[in-house]
């Protein structure tokens, strides 16, 4: 080895020196960091808080129903109601076929042995493989009879007793006593109650729309079966729909507006359209403002100076957009091939008819692609901002989610709004092949 080569060797070493520290310490700051994220977001103490029984309750909420069996231990009073809401009360007299009533003594019928029974005196929940579970009101408060020691599906209060099984939810307190019962499926979705057409099979329906005796006389009995739908009182699909149509032109109304205030725009903020460094440096840095302003923001201020509303939703998206579209249309100008709009002015074009026969030509597949995009997304957003202005579906999923028990309906909203995304991605797929490549 040469002197000439000591140098050259010593480089290439360190060199690859580097890239094992390198290849060490991005790991390294990588777990350093994951470290303090664990104890600074505080995960053991979220697992420990956490509330899998509480979970467990949601996620079958959201796939299944209960019907509610509640006696006033005040009056009374038996009431059975599907999802305990009056619109899904059973009639007086009337009940489902496992739960029966003579007298003053309620029997509850669960299944698998499980029985739940109400007397004047308290109440009793005969559990298979363990025994029976007996309460009575004692000087203000609640005695237990029960197999001991207690297991933990049953928790007992002074003033409240829960037992939670695989069977049913019970809970008995000074005021009332309650039986959840499970069962899977959105209950009541196509017909409630109190409709003609309520607890019938499919073939039943089939045969009363094609060849049975008309229900209503003054119309046919697929049309009644129509309106008992599209007026369910507990789902309100009428309602739900309109929602669904008011998010989507919430969406499209405040992306096209923006699109069509931010194309003049775009040529003021762009160097080869605007010569003044002055005017393109106030338009972009207007740009840069209503951009950095998240949208939520937006909506807040804009609802609290034009009140609540479909419109004020649009008018947040108009705002936030502008700004986006601003950018990237003042940037797609800037990138636009001058020798196309040469030609055109060679053949004694002015200004306008230069820009609508060389420029809008080239930069129209990027803007309608952005446009497009913003759309789908803009649909999706349109929900979270109808929540907070009042207006579309996602202000029939706050409702649902404040009431902490229609669970079910905040499923089908959820995938109302995952469909309405998925429509809208698939639409603006369409319009894109058919504008863009013709």
């Amino acid at each position: 080895m040469t002197m000439a080569d000591v140098p050259l060797t010593r480089t290439v070493e360190l060199g690859f020196r580097r890239k094992r520290l390198t290849a060490l310490a991005v790991p390294a700051v990588i777990l350093a960091y994951l470290t303090y994220a664990f104890f600074a977001f505080d995960i053991p103490g979220l697992a420990g808080r956490a509330r899998l029984d509480n979970a467990a309750i949601l996620l079958s909420d959201f796939w299944s129903h209960k019907t509610h069996v509640t006696r006033d231990n005040r009056s009374g009073g038996l009431t059975v109601a599907i999802e305990g809401e009056a619109k899904g009360t059973y009639a007086s007299g009337t009940t489902p076929d496992w739960v029966t009533v003579a007298g003053d003594v309620t029997t509850i019928d669960l299944g698998k042995g499980h029985v739940v029974t109400y007397d004047p005196a308290g109440a009793r929940y005969v559990v298979p493989g363990y025994g029976t579970i007996d309460i009575r009101p004692e000087g203000g408060k609640l005695k237990l009879d029960a197999p001991q020691p207690l297991p933990d599906w049953i928790n007992q209060a002074d003033t409240r007793i829960s037992v939670t099984t695989d069977a049913a939810r019970f809970a008995y307190s000074r005021s009332k006593v309650e039986t959840f019962r499970y069962f899977p499926g959105w209950e009541l979705f196509f017909f409630t109650l109190d409709s003609p057409f309520h607890d019938k099979s499919w073939g039943e329906l089939a045969q009363l729309a094609l060849v049975g005796d008309r229900i209503d006389p003054a119309r046919s009995n697929i049309g009644y079966m129509l309106s008992e739908f599209w007026t369910n009182k507990m789902w309100r699909h009428g309602d739900v729909a309109w929602a669904i149509f008011e998010t989507m032109l919430m969406a499209f109304l405040g992306t096209m507006s923006a699109a069509i205030i931010a194309l003049p725009l775009g040529f003021l903020a762009a160097s080869n359209f605007t010569p003044f460094r002055a005017v393109r440096f106030a338009f972009r840095r207007v740009f840069d403002f209503i951009r950095g302003v998240d949208g939520l923001i937006w909506t807040i201020v804009l609802s609290r100076a034009f009140g609540p509303g479909p419109m004020t939703g649009a008018l947040a998206i108009l705002i936030t957009d502008t700004g986006s579209f601003g950018k990237t249309f003042s940037e797609a100008l800037e990138n636009i091939d001058d020798k196309q709009v040469e030609g055109v002015r060679s053949t004694g074009a002015n200004s306008l008819q230069s820009a609508r026969f060389g420029v809008i030509p080239q930069v129209t597949p990027v803007l309608l692609s952005q446009v497009l995009y913003f759309l789908e997304s803009n649909t999706r957003s349109a929900t979270v901002i109808g929540a907070i202005v009042g207006g579309g579906i996602g202000l029939l999923l706050t409702q649902a989610i404040s009431t902490q028990k229609d669970w079910e309906e905040v499923c089908y909203y959820v995938v109302l709004i995952v469909l309405m995304v998925m429509l809208m991605d698939t639409l603006s797929g369409w319009l894109r092949r058919k504008l863009i490549k013709g």
